[in-house]
Order: structure tokens, then C-alpha cells, then sequence
């Protein structure tokens, strides 16, 4: 995306003294790991503030502000508290947001974790999201970058970028891969589904999952997505918790499998040396399912 914007702490502190007033006093600094979709800046000790990068998110903020604080009582984890959303103006053209600041460090920067019962806390986590009530809930989209959909919206994509994967996933096996992804779709009611369960979204405390953030991606539909992190984040045992705990059928993981399949081949096309990419690749040549 070419169109991001520069944010920095200067104009943030301009953006939160002309709107919020009230927060003047507050000091503003960098957060220790930051996001691409959207930078986020703390507020004092109780706060932060969260501006989309790019037109190409904005609505991802009226989202958030309306569905966040309804999901909250029914999930077993804390998430993002809006608390103001702010407003467009001549030097910043998106809307934005303070939130609650929520403690923990992210599993990005974590270090030793108990990764099977992490893996349990998230999958336990993703099952609840995918229990609340979705009527009414966000369709896939531009918003979300159709996640939701049957992962051949990318098919044109996925299948193109295959060589460029090569060197961890024959081919060969990743059309099979592909192949059984297409097979089948969600035929159940669309469900509520997070979208983007990566490390950098997953807060940590004591080695636990404590809360999970960055719900721009979410939306109402199939759950495939979000079952990504069996091959992005976890290996053995981690991974047999993380499936035992989702509960899901085969023909999701089989959908689930195509949706990190994509991400992980356009992200080894534009960088190849990208390690984190290779190894999903990796992961996926080890369990197939295919």
C-alpha cells in the first residue's frame, strides 16, 4: 500500500490536545512493537492511541467501536476498550482512537511461554469469539480484506506466488494443498471470527495468554482464518492443543490451510528471506493434510 501516512508522536500530540483536551497532560511515546495496519501510541499509563496508517484502513475504526465493546463480556480473555474516537481533520484525514491500555507484553517480544497451554488459551479464545451472536456483525470485505471468505478469493494470487515458495513447499504439494481448500465452504451460519491471531495481537503475563488485540481484520462468516496459527505459531504439541481446543472439522483446517498457504507464499514473492514465512511454508509441507 503506497498511500500510508506519516505519524509520529508530534502529531499525535496535536491530534489528542485540539480534540481531547482533557488528556493535555498525559505524555505520548512509542509503543515497543507496532503494527502496519495501524500505529499505536501510549497516553499516560491507562491509555493508548491507535490511527490507521492508510486510508485502506479506516474502517476498521467504526468496527472496533462498535462491536468491541459487545463482544467483551462474553469472551474469556480482556480486548481493546474504546474509550473516544477521534475525528478527521486538516492535517490527519482518518478517523482514530483511544483505547484502555491493556498490560502484557506481546508474544512478538515474549520470552519462554508455556506453548501448549497458550496454544489451549487461544483456541478456547477463538471458540468463544466464534459463539457470540453474529447477526448484525461485519460481512467480508474490503475491511477485512475479505477474510471470512473461502480462501479462493485469493486464488489467482495464491497459485501465482507458488514457485516463489519453492524452496520450503514443493509446488507440487502446495497445489494440493490449495486444491483441498477449495473443496468445500463454511455451511453454517457465518461466525465471529478474529482475522488476524498473529504475535504481535496476542498480549502475554507469567508465560500466559492475557488478552488479544487488533480486531480490524474481524468480521462474521467462515472461521478458517483464524486457525492460521497451527502452522504460523505453533509446532507438536502446541499445535494438537490449539486443534483440540478450536474443535472444528476437517474440511475447515482444510480451508485453513489455503488461508496461511497465501500469506505466507506473497510474503516469501515480495521477501524472499523472510524466516517467519519459510517456516510456515515448512510447517505446511510437514502436515499437508492434503
Amino acid at each position: 500500500m503506497t498511500d500510508r501516512l506519516v505519524i509520529d508522536v508530534a502529531l499525535v500530540r496535536r491530534l489528542v490536545d485540539r480534540q481531547f483536551p482533557a488528556y493535555r497532560a498525559l505524555p505520548i511515546r512509542p509503543v515497543e512493537l507496532d503494527g502496519w495496519d495501524n500505529h499505536t501510541f501510549r497516553l499516560g499509563d491507562e491509555l493508548s492511541v491507535r490511527l490507521p496508517s492508510a486510508p485502506g484502513y479506516r474502517e476498521q475504526v467504526a468496527k472496533e467501536h462498535e462491536w468491541l465493546p459487545r463482544l467483551a463480556p462474553h469472551l474469556p480473555l480482556p480486548i481493546p476498550v474504546p474509550v473516544a474516537q477521534g475525528e478527521p481533520d486538516a492535517e490527519y484525514p482518518l478517523p482514530w482512537s483511544v483505547y484502555r491500555w491493556l498490560p502484557g507484553t506481546p508474544l512478538a517480544l515474549a520470552g519462554a511461554v508455556d506453548e501448549p497451554r497458550l496454544a489451549e488459551d487461544l483456541g478456547l479464545f477463538l471458540t468463544a469469539l466464534r459463539e457470540v451472536d453474529a447477526r448484525g456483525g461485519s460481512l467480508p470485505g474490503a475491511h477485512n480484506f475479505f477474510r471470512g471468505d473461502p480462501p479462493g478469493v485469493y486464488r489467482d494470487e495464491a497459485l501465482a506466488a507458488m514457485p516463489a515458495g519453492a524452496r520450503d513447499l514443493d509446488p507440487r504439494l502446495a497445489q494440493a494443498i490449495w486444491a483441498s481448500a477449495e473443496q468445500s465452504r463454511w455451511a453454517a451460519p457465518p461466525v465471529w471470527f478474529h482475522g488476524d491471531a498473529a504475535p504481535g495481537n496476542l498480549l502475554v503475563r507469567d508465560g500466559r495468554l492475557s488478552a488479544v488485540i487488533d480486531f480490524g481484520t474481524s468480521g462474521v462468516g467462515d472461521p478458517a482464518c483464524d486457525l492460521v496459527p497451527a502452522w504460523t505459531m505453533f509446532d507438536g504439541e502446541a499445535r494438537a492443543a490449539f486443534r483440540d481446543a478450536v474443535a472444528l472439522d476437517e474440511a475447515t483446517w482444510a480451508r485453513a490451510r489455503g488461508w496461511a498457504l497465501w500469506k505466507a507464499l506473497i510474503t516469501v514473492r515480495d521477501t524472499p528471506d523472510d524466516l517467519p514465512a519459510r517456516r510456515t511454508l515448512a510447517r505446511l509441507a510437514a502436515d499437508p493434510g492434503a
